[in-house]
Order: structure tokens, then sequence, then C-alpha cells
């Protein structure tokens, strides 16, 4: 089970900025060779985090590479060049449809095999909202084996589409946004795949932040991406089931195991009537429970 609580950017030119993400409790590192790099800056920026990835112990956090896009100038050589010591994952923004996902697949999949790594190791995290294309596609986008989690951008979007905003005043998302939010968690749940939420770009704003990521647990998401160390533990704690939560889930788990013993899979628990969703969803937070203390 992998575990991404805080996805968190990190420049990928950034040597501070690396030292000070590798000492936060973030789940994983996504190395940006898109938006956080000049064009001018590609080539040594790209060089720069393969050296990372042969020289950095990451402990345990995963290693993301953000690639270019499919269709710009880099994103062929970005993965070429970092797959001599290959990340755990890549997040490949601005995805169009399924059939980009098969030849960044199909891209790693080589790469893998010309320099000896076990065919498949590397995951995809897809970006699936950047574009209009990628929004009304993104039913297919989880779909390929190598994909392991989608994830979703309202800023890309909104200049794709010609939105002058985001957020209501209140600070809800308006409408096609909230689509959009919704549409990756059930893109990605679709086909097994984790739900991983957008960034909150006011970094200053840590109730805010967190106001969010309740909401969004609460609607099924399991992670978020961060863009400022300080966001990192609020997130953490937002997705990590609370004592209380892991408590009832155990409680659930043996009350199943007793009724399940006596032929019945709906019964009464805490005044409500419970049944297999609710077991499903007891076994995540026990499961999520378990990775994290053997993580620690």
């Amino acid at each position: 089970m992998t575990i991404r609580r805080a996805a968190h950017f990190v420049p990928g030119a950034n040597e501070k900025m690396l030292d000070k993400s590798l000492r936060t409790n973030a789940d994983a590192l996504i190395l940006d060779l898109e938006d956080a790099v000049t064009p001018e800056n590609k080539d040594s920026a790209r060089t720069t985090v393969a050296g990372w990835l042969h020289d950095i112990d990451f402990g345990r956090k995963e290693r993301v590479v953000r690639v270019n896009p499919l269709n710009s100038p880099w994103c062929e050589r970005d993965i070429e060049e970092t797959m001599i010591n290959p990340p755990d994952s890549y997040l490949v923004p601005k995805v169009n449809n399924a059939n980009e996902v098969a030849q960044i697949d199909e891209l790693i999949g080589e790469h893998e095999l010309a320099n000896n790594h076990s065919q498949g190791q590397v995951k995809l995290l897809i970006l699936g909202t950047e574009t209009p294309q990628g929004l009304l596609n993104i039913g297919e986008l989880a779909a390929n084996p190598r994909v392991d989690a989608l994830t979703w951008g309202a800023e890309d979007l909104s200049a794709a589409i010609g939105s002058r905003a985001n957020r209501e005043v209140d600070g809800s998302y308006l409408p096609i946004f909230e689509y959009a939010r919704l549409m990756c968690l059930l893109g990605a749940t679709a086909w097994e795949k984790q739900p991983l939420d957008t960034v909150f770009v006011d970094f200053n704003d840590p109730e805010g932040l967190r106001s969010e990521c309740l909401a969004s647990a609460a609607m099924g998401y399991t992670g978020k991406i961060t863009i400022h160390p300080n966001q990192i533990d609020i997130v953490n704690e937002s997705f990590t089931p609370s004592n209380e939560d892991l408590e009832e889930a155990r409680e659930l788990l043996e009350l199943f195991a007793e009724n399940q013993a006596q032929g019945l899979m709906a019964f009464s628990f805490k005044g409500q009537m419970v049944d297999v969703p609710h077991l499903t969803r007891a076994r995540k937070i026990v499961d999520m429970a378990q990775t994290l203390r053997e993580l620690s």
C-alpha cells in the first residue's frame, strides 16, 4: 500500500529546497522539471535531478519526477536521463487521453529494459484535468496498469479555458473546477488507483488548507500535493486516521467477524445499520494505520 498524504513539490534545480524538503515529513517529493524550470534551464535542471536520484538518500520518501508534457521538446529527454537511476514514479502533466498515457508507459518500459531495471517498477501519477481534453477523458486516464495515482490541477485548466478565477469569493471552487475535482476522484477510484487532491495555493492560510483537506478526505481523497513546507504536517494530519477513527474501525471489524460467523453481513452499530461498504472503509483505515506504523 503506497502512502501519499503530502506529496511535496521541489523545484528541479534548487539544492537548498531539496535539503529542506528532505527534513520534512512529506511522504513523496516531486522533483519538478516542468513549471519550476525556465526553458533555458531545462537541460541543466534535468541533469541535476538525475544526479539527485543517483546520489541522494531520500529515506522512505517516494521519489517522483514531474516531467515536461509529452508534446514538449523535453519530455523524452527527461525520461531518458532520469531512468538511468530511476525514480519511484513520474508525475506527467497536461495529459489529454489514454493514448498519451500508453506512450509514456511504453517509453518508460523501453528505458527499464535498456537499463536492466525490473519491468513495471516505475509508476505513473497522472495530472488529469490540466487540459479540457484531459478532463473530458478523465475516466480512462487511470486504466493503464502503470498508473498508481490520479490528480488534478485548477490553475492550468483555468488558463486553458480562459477562466478569470477558479474559486468563489468564499473560497469554494467554481462549478467547473468542483466538477474536475469530483471527476478526478471517480476516475481514480474506478480503477482502484489513489485519488490525490490538487494544491492549495494560499500557503499563508493554514486554516483554509486544513478545512479543504478535511473536506477532501471526507470525499474519499487520500492525499494532497503541497507547495510549501508549512503545509506538509497539516496535510499529513488531515489524511491520517485519528485514534478514534482507528479504534472504531477495529471494533467494527471485530463485530463483522462475529456477525459473519452467524451468517449476518448487516447489523446495528452505534445506532446505525452497517453492511459491506462500512466493512470496506474500516479495512482501509486499519490497513493505512498499519502501513504508517511500518514506515515510522
